[in-house]
């Protein structure tokens, strides 16, 4: 599967026919999508398939959902994109602030990745510093590839991985740099959830250094709250990037934070021609409506919920194919023994009908229900069987 015109045979890499089922793959698996709808997706030959996939986390309502759609509809039957900023953009950012109260002051852009390069840029600015300590995947971009080829030295000499939940490493790596460190940057959920005295520390020391805390929340917001893990845990940042669900599957992301510091922005450029059409903004407008009009984060914590203890029983039955459980209610996956049975596994579920991640993680949708989790427990009791 080399000869294609999209080089690596699509432009998002964890869609990748080998990043979804592994190095064997055959014809009779999922490639590409046709359409979508509700938990559910069809390939090109017609094939169905219940989802846990859901968009690499980026749909939390459900595919297609009517409201979101709807909006979506009507904004491009009004133009899409013009000569001035669209009504959308100041009422979602109105609206968000109200939702989100530490998102004070708000830029909108298309894809996380540049939304959380926006934030450290933001950063940097604010507190006149270069050096960033990061935790977590934070996208593509220059700035937090330190072993990516392509990727300057100098620009690698300022950027430092910071370990997930420890405390005292943190607080060390934020006291050695000082007045040197312009920003903190972590995924607050990393396969497991933070432990109180991470955030804290993270927050002390931050601000007693003079940097910029910053919580990446591209897939923890909109689902454990609409907020995200601040919201949850109770530790506000100074700046906050969301997406993915945000607008659910429609390409959005921001960054927002405290108005001091977001008010950097007027001193560097942050700027992209798309990131103000309408057609997202409206669908971010109603995907946050919903998300106030309805239940949507008890649902998918109770169905999550539901999902997880189920991975929990499988594991426990097929020590030798999955060795842990890893995640939380709302996105969870297997830790398998090596990457070939990881790769049987998903390939055994794809054949039966189920779309299931082999590696982190897996979402459940407020369009899943409780029998769809059971089916697909079901059939990844099946799979795992038969990987064995």
């Amino acid at each position: 599967m080399t000869d294609w015109r999209v080089p690596g045979f699509t432009s998002t890499g964890s869609k990748r026919p080998e990043a979804l089922f592994g190095a064997a793959v055959d014809e009779g698996l999922p490639l590409r999508l046709a359409r979508a709808a509700g938990a559910r997706v069809w390939d090109e030959a017609g094939r169905e398939y219940l989802d846990l996939v859901m968009g690499l986390g980026a749909v939390g309502l459900g595919y297609g959902q009517a409201a979101v759609s709807g909006a979506a509809t009507a904004a491009i039957a009004a133009g899409t994109v013009g000569p001035l900023p669209p009504v959308e953009e100041e009422r979602l950012a109105e609206a968000l602030a109200r939702r989100i109260p530490w998102m004070e002051r708000i830029r909108f852009l298309k894809t996380g990745a540049e939304a959380v390069a926006a934030a450290v840029r933001i950063a940097r600015v604010h507190t006149g510093r270069e050096e960033v300590l990061a935790c977590g995947y934070h996208g593509w971009l220059d700035w937090c590839q330190g072993r990516t080829e392509g990727v300057p030295q100098g620009t690698r000499a300022v950027f430092a991985e910071l370990p997930f939940n420890d405390a005292e490493r943190a607080r060390e790596m934020i006291r050695y740099r000082g007045d040197r460190l312009a920003a903190v940057v972590i995924e607050p959920l990393v396969v497991t959830e933070p432990s109180r005295e991470w955030l804290e520390t993270l927050r002390t020391e931050t601000r007693d250094a003079g940097a910029v805390l910053v919580f990446d929340e591209i897939k923890t917001a909109f689902r454990l709250a609409v907020g995200g893990a601040a919201e949850r845990y109770g530790v506000a940042p100074d700046l906050a990037v969301i997406g993915k669900a945000f607008a659910n599957g429609f390409p959005l992301a921001a960054v927002g934070g405290a108005a001091d510091v977001m008010a950097a922005v007027s001193r560097t450029w942050i700027s992209s021609t798309l990131a103000t059409e309408s057609v997202a903004l409206a669908a971010a407008l109603a995907t946050l409506a919903v998300y106030e009009a309805e239940p949507v984060c008890a649902h998918l914590h109770r169905v999550g919920t539901r999902l997880l203890h189920g991975l929990h029983r499988l594991q426990r039955e097929h020590r030798q194919v999955a060795t842990s459980v890893g995640g939380v209610a709302e996105m969870c996956f297997l830790h398998f023994a090596n990457e070939e049975l990881s790769s049987r596994v998903a390939v055994e579920c794809a054949r039966r009908g189920l779309l299931f991640k082999r590696t982190a993680y897996n979402f459940v949708s407020y369009a899943h229900t409780e029998s769809d989790v059971d089916q697909a427990l079901t059939t990844l009791a099946e799979a795992l069987k038969a990987a064995c």
